[in-house]
């Protein structure tokens, strides 16, 4: 996966909605960190691994991987705000035993970032995320264009008034 490039595209559309809204001199962490916790819970829910009290199977994985990505979008942004974009690569990450274990984990990263917005706190949080997409079963090639996709979407609500 070609971080370098995800950071180039983010910024883009970054700058692009922090223009439209007139949010160039606001600091968002807080609600970029909000909405990322958003995103992953919508994630967890399409993946239904905490469901213990239902047979439904999970959505296909086509829908959970834009929902992954959505994640990815914010996780970015977080770092574009804290000037993180020189990262081209993330340390591997041992997986929890469960899927939800793994969702646990990110979210704890997540809040330890919040506490500390470290780079180091910060790398954890992006290759803690990237190892729930691995245990999602999602290819790092497959990540990368699924985000180049859903960015272009993202761009187009902006033009369309989303």
């Amino acid at each position: 996966m070609n971080i370098t490039k995800l950071f180039q595209m983010q910024q883009q559309l970054d700058k692009h909605i922090q223009q439209k809204h007139e949010l160039q001199n606001e600091r968002l962490i807080e609600r970029k960190l909000l909405a990322l916790l958003v995103e992953m819970g919508e994630l967890a829910n399409e993946t239904r691994c905490f469901k213990f009290w239902s047979l439904k199977p999970s959505s296909e994985k086509k829908i959970i991987l834009e929902e992954f990505v959505d994640g990815v979008h914010f996780i970015l942004s977080l770092g574009i705000e804290n000037g993180y974009t020189t990262i081209q690569t993330l340390p591997t990450m041992q997986q929890q035993e469960t899927m939800t274990g793994q969702f646990l984990q990110v979210f704890k990263e997540a809040m330890n970032f919040q506490e500390e917005m470290s780079k180091d706190k910060y790398v954890q949080l992006f290759a803690s995320y990237i190892t729930l997409g691995e245990m999602l079963g999602f290819e790092a090639e497959e990540i990368e264009e699924a985000y180049v996709s859903k960015n272009e979407v993202n761009f187009k609500r902006q033009e369309q008034g989303y």
